[in-house]
């Protein structure tokens, strides 16, 4: 396993470790109460934290992803980094659902940072393959946050042993996606999915913005064309072209735009969406 460990961590670009190093002033003043978190391979540094911070490193995501994989008989699929390092990924490979001839391909998804911005997490992704278009859904019953102290790895036990959480809920979100598609959209939809996406207020008129705001709607609709055409005048539709907008229109990279629907406003955005057309699918 460990050749194998080896190989995954090379071709992800992942096969370095980071250590924590007090801070010292110019004048040759340290500072106890802080540390930086440097990246082995390349000296980067990577955050500034408090000194009872505890790194996770990549291998050790890794192997807690090798373990989950020969629980689950799930294989890991790939991963990667997002700017310096700072955010890390790894992906295993779940169950796929078919939707009226188009592939929908789920994922669990294991997460950390190296710069504080958020703790070691897992949840439940998918690709859908006629658009490309992607989904990162962070699991509610699975306690799956853990913040970077002392108790990091003994709490690493009790989540593994629960991680069959995720699984069951992919297999309700896949329901969910079939009963969406089952039911017809409607311009109240399309509203309600623009000011969730948008963050916008009742009062705030479309068209009545701020250009960069207007012109961003306006872009959502072409997504929200495209997706209602392929998918059907459907919740599923209204969906898709939310993740549609995220995926290809709103970032000028792929890179930007994955590391935002992972660690940022977009999917939590994208996430508001779903809870909101879940319920009418309840």
């Amino acid at each position: 396993m460990q050749n194998q460990m080896q190989d995954i961590l090379n071709t992800t670009g992942l096969n370095w470790e980071v250590s924590k190093q007090k801070l010292i002033t110019e004048s040759g003043i340290s500072i106890d109460s802080k540390v930086a978190l440097i990246r082995s391979d390349n000296n980067a540094v990577l955050g500034v934290m408090g000194d009872t911070y505890e790194a996770y490193q990549n291998s050790e995501l890794l192997e807690l992803l090798f373990q989950i994989s020969k629980s689950t008989g799930l294989e890991l699929h790939g991963g990667g980094s997002f700017g310096a390092g700072e955010k890390i990924f790894y992906q295993l490979k779940s169950e796929d659902m078919i939707l009226h001839g188009d592939k929908i391909e789920g994922f669990i998804t294991g997460i950390n940072s190296h710069d504080g911005s958020t703790a070691l997490g897992f949840g439940n992704s998918t690709l859908t393959i006629s658009c490309m278009n992607t989904f990162f859904k962070a699991s509610k019953q699975l306690d799956s946050k853990i913040r970077h102290s002392a108790n990091l790895r003994p709490r690493i036990d009790a989540i593994l042993k629960s991680l069959d959480v995720l699984l069951k809920d992919e297999q309700s979100d896949f329901k969910t996606i079939k009963r969406m598609a089952e039911i017809q959209s409607t311009p109240e939809i399309k509203d309600l999915v623009i000011r969730t996406l948008f963050q916008l207020n009742a009062i705030d008129k479309i068209g009545e913005l701020s250009t960069r705001k207007d012109n961003q709607i306006l872009a959502f609709g072409t997504d929200w064309d495209r997706e209602i055409a392929q998918k059907g005048d459907n919740l599923w539709g209204a969906m898709s072209a939310a993740t549609r907008y995220s995926t290809h229109t709103q970032f000028k990279t792929a890179e930007k735009g994955q590391l935002q629907k992972m660690f940022g406003r977009a999917g939590e955005n994208e996430r508001l969406v779903w809870n909101k057309l879940a319920k009418f699918a309840a």
